[in-house]
């Protein structure tokens, strides 16, 4: 029985010292897999003096107030909302853009870059700018459009979550490349 006992020890021994094959590695670190669907777009049936394309999993709400022609453009899967306000221009353009830029400003605190782009379209008489915002700030992504005679659009996007960048950035991204959809599309109506 001493010489079973002995080969059974031995035997664990032996699996003991074979069974640890290898360094340990620590696992790669994952990245959350969010699908969206790929963007559809349909033409806007606001009653404002203006027109844009729309994704259709986005809903028109209209926003709190007697303001014509502000809404808001709930994403509801993505948790988030663009807020979309518009203005008559009456000789006040320069204060209109005033007050889009100092809110994006407003973000910088929290924002770790604010990354800005035109968009000039004069066949369509549309000129605007778009402004991505990285970090933890309460918006993403802002924006203003205008014929810069009659018509002043902005909008910012906010979502129903605290800011975190690294969370929200897939998300953000595909409403960014929708708000450019947006600025792309827009036609006035006189």
């Amino acid at each position: 029985m001493n010489n079973a006992l002995s080969k059974l020890f031995l035997g664990i021994i032996v699996c003991a010292l074979f069974s640890c094959g290898g360094d340990t590695l620590p696992k790669p670190k994952a990245m959350l897999r969010l699908d969206y669907p790929s963007p559809k777009y349909e033409k806007s049936s606001l009653d404002c003096s203006y027109s844009f394309e729309k994704n259709e999993i986005a809903k028109f709400q209209k926003a709190k107030g007697n303001r014509a022609c502000w809404y808001n453009i709930n994403y509801p899967k993505l948790k988030a909302t663009i807020y979309v306000s518009y203005y008559d221009i009456e000789n006040n353009l320069d204060s209109l853009l005033r007050d889009a830029q100092n809110l994006t400003q407003e973000h910088f605190i929290k924002a770790d870059a604010i990354q800005p782009k035109d968009f000039v379209y004069p066949e369509k008489k549309v000129y605007g700018r778009i402004y991505e915002v990285s970090g933890n700030a309460a918006s993403s992504c802002q924006f203003y459009v205008t014929d810069s005679l009659h018509h002043f659009v902005s909008g910012s996007v906010y979502f129903k979550v605290k800011p975190n960048y690294d969370s929200i950035l897939p998300a953000a991204k595909y409403l960014r490349n929708d708000i450019i959809h947006f600025m792309e599309t827009i036609q006035w109506k006189e």
